[in-house]
């Protein structure tokens, strides 16, 4: 089972990880005012180069999660099964 407690206390809490929060919150809350997205749409922004960048794509959440090197979910082939 996952410690969300010991985890936030070990990762989220600390300084850079607060500050790149309030980037990514800064960037949606800004494409919300642009009507780009809006809340429950399952949209994800993108950030191209990192969080520091300035240039960020909205896309779906799965497509986004499911990116290569982005550490989220991994794609599989899926597997064609012949009757017999």
């Amino acid at each position: 089972m996952r410690d969300y407690k010991d985890e936030y206390e070990k990762f989220q809490s600390s300084k850079k990880q607060k500050k790149n929060r309030a980037k990514r919150n800064k960037a949606r809350r800004k494409y919300i005012r642009k009507g780009k997205v809006k809340k429950g749409d399952k949209t994800n922004l993108h950030h191209v180069n990192g969080i520091n960048n300035e240039e960020v794509v909205v896309m779906s959440e799965s497509k986004n999660k499911g990116m290569p090197g982005e550490g989220g979910r991994k794609r599989r082939r899926r597997r064609r099964y012949i009757k017999t």
